[in-house]
């Protein structure tokens, strides 16, 4: 591996994920996201750079392997470093046909060391998944898409003023760096979170698969169920949860949402 000095903030690296992209993953979540979503489940990865928090242990669920403070979220790391790491799981990757998936926070948001860091699982034979929201610019769409095997696309509202609304920007960048993506011919899954009252109206439905209809390389559409996993991350992070008593989607409702989007051409699943 050649020396690769860059450095980014991640908060986490998961092994053995099997949601997050094809066959068996090494995920990394990088700290720092430009949106806000009501019903985001990783507050704590709002922030780009590493945050203190006192009074509890945050390392609880994460690879102990990433040496981090047990009040500490968020640690700059190399690429050479992360690399390493990723690598370590070559035989699973193998074995499986996965790969290392990199997510947040928002990606995107370290262009630098996501590229730096994509060229290097390229370089090492790692499939490469980014999982992102797309709210970038298009230069960084453009030099990212080379590097990258699939994008987990997050589309959320296609309603302008209710997607500012609920998550705090536009999603005409959005849009734009998806059409670009698709024009690319990059393999792309979408990823719908289904929020009761607010993504999963019949208006935003409709729309949602009206705009995926018109793309050519969506490989699959993957629901994702609200739930309440993270709300007492909220609170341990001293953060506002907007979402309130808000409930999961009832299983029948879901089954509905997924057999409204099996018109179009291309797998239809419910969860990730």
């Amino acid at each position: 591996m050649q020396n690769n000095s860059h450095r980014g903030i991640i908060f986490n690296i998961q092994r053995f994920a099997i949601h997050d992209g094809p066959g068996i993953r090494t995920t990394v979540f990088f700290k720092g996201c430009p949106l806000r979503c009501w019903w985001c489940h990783n507050p704590e990865s709002h922030k780009i750079l590493p945050e203190k928090f006192d009074g509890c242990n945050l390392r609880r669920g994460f690879d102990q392997s990433f040496s981090m403070e047990k009040d500490e979220i968020g640690k700059e790391i190399s690429v050479d470093e992360l690399v390493n790491e990723i690598v370590k799981d070559r035989m699973f990757f193998d074995e499986s046909s996965g790969g290392a998936t990199f997510s947040g926070g928002e990606p995107l948001m370290q262009p630098e060391f996501l590229i730096e860091s994509l060229k290097e699982c390229k370089s090492n034979g790692v499939h490469s998944v980014v999982d992102t929201c797309g709210y970038a610019s298009s230069e960084i769409i453009n030099e990212v898409a080379p590097y990258t095997d699939l994008f987990l696309y997050d589309l959320k509202l296609m309603n302008d003023d209710d997607h500012e609304k609920y998550t705090g920007v536009s999603n005409q960048v959005t849009l734009k760096n998806l059409v670009s993506l698709d024009q690319l011919g990059k393999k792309i899954i979408i990823r719908n979170p289904i929020v009761p009252d607010i993504t999963n109206t019949n208006e935003n439905l409709f729309a949602l698969r009206g705009f995926i209809s018109d793309l050519k390389n969506v490989m699959e559409i993957d629901l994702l169920p609200f739930h309440r996993v993270g709300e007492g991350k909220y609170t341990k992070y001293d953060k506002e949860n907007k979402m309130g008593d808000v409930e999961s989607p009832e299983s029948a409702s879901l089954e509905n949402t997924k057999q409204f989007f099996s018109e179009l051409n291309c797998k239809v699943k419910i969860g990730g």
